[in-house]
């Protein structure tokens, strides 16, 4: 069980971000079988292929071999984002700027209790040009396997990151980790964020440094509250799961023919809010082509939009219900955000 401290100061101090590499080491987690893939089973057979051809790179497999799940992964190749969206060219810099020493370091304290990597990865990671070649292997990996499904995933977290920053700042901890996960709890009368299951254990102290809030797409919870990164807890965003286990269901016939079999499809999706990027990728349709469907329903007044912070967020409206309804589908058939 961890233990989080925090003070009346810590609320306001709290900052919320997204961190494109950590995506690429739990990524490479998931394929390389050290984390059990749940609800990224298809994600992970479409990469497959890619994350073969991956392999061949001995560099990339030293990525693959620096990581675990229990004790230290070395620091540099996995940087904290130092500010909310950091874009992934901007934390490939942070890579490549870390000085040789510092990075020799943390590579042998990274090795320390794992078993010897075959020669070709251990002469990556004995080369003087290691940062650069971790670098470029990050930069590989990224391209490969997070890159293509990038603009849905990063509205995903970004929409992620709104919610939760703004249930912390109006109700305060409580609603922002209410749902955060199960293994999540917040203790009112102690003052206390509680993890449970992690690896780690431990009582911290925020200190008045306030918590960095990380959504991610390939890993559950964790927590980073050692060393050089700020306090970090990390979570699986919302609405993940259901981007990729499913899509919207065909249309009843009479409502594809009043509305088109895509604008019916696009109602159907709409049982949750959601972006027009993620509708596109639920319903395996262009950005363009998905904009100009919403545009319509939208004003049919079948569908509402609002701005959540950078994100335009369209929702059904009762008409849309009872439009579907009508049609022989349930308002609420589908799935979620």
């Amino acid at each position: 069980m961890i233990e989080i401290e925090v003070g009346p100061g810590d609320i306001a101090a709290s900052r919320f971000a997204l961190a494109p590499l950590i995506e690429v080491h739990t990524a490479l987690g998931v394929l390389v079988g050290r984390v059990p893939p749940g609800h990224l089973r298809s994600w992970a057979s479409r990469a497959r292929t890619a994350f073969a051809g991956l392999m061949d790179d001995p560099a990339v497999r030293a990525l693959a071999h620096l990581g675990r799940n229990r004790g230290y992964v070395a620091d540099f190749v996995s940087p904290p984002p130092n500010r909310p969206n950091p874009a992934i060219g901007e934390q490939l810099a942070q890579v490549r700027a870390t000085p040789p020493d510092l990075a020799r370091a943390e590579i042998d304290r990274n090795l320390a209790g794992l078993p010897d990597p075959d020669p070709q990865v251990r002469a990556v990671l004995s080369a003087p040009d290691m940062v650069d070649l971790l670098a470029a292997a990050l930069e590989k990996v990224w391209t490969a396997l997070i890159a293509p499904d990038w603009p849905v995933l990063r509205a995903i977290l970004d929409q992620d990151l709104v919610y939760r920053a703004g249930r912390l700042a109006t109700y305060g901890w409580g609603a922002a980790l209410d749902d955060l996960s199960p293994r999540v709890r917040w203790r009112a009368d102690r003052g206390v964020i509680e993890l449970a299951g992690l690896l780690a254990s431990g009582r911290y102290r925020l200190a008045g440094a306030g918590l960095l809030f990380v959504p991610t797409v390939f890993s559950d919870l964790g927590a980073q509250l050692e060393r050089d990164w700020p306090n970090t807890l990390f979570y699986r965003a919302r609405g993940l799961a259901a981007l990729w286990e499913s899509r919207p269901p065909p249309p009843p016939d009479a409502l594809g023919r009043l509305l088109g079999r895509t604008r019916a499809r696009l109602l159907l999706a709409l049982a949750a809010p959601a972006t027009t990027t993620q509708l596109a990728a639920r319903l395996d349709a262009s950005l363009g082509g998905t904009a100009g469907h919403l545009a319509v329903l939208t004003a049919s007044g079948l569908v509402t939009k609002t701005r959540t912070g950078r994100a335009v967020l369209y929702r059904r409206t009762r008409l849309a219900d009872a439009l579907i309804a009508a049609g022989g589908a349930g308002p609420d058939e589908d799935v979620g955000p």
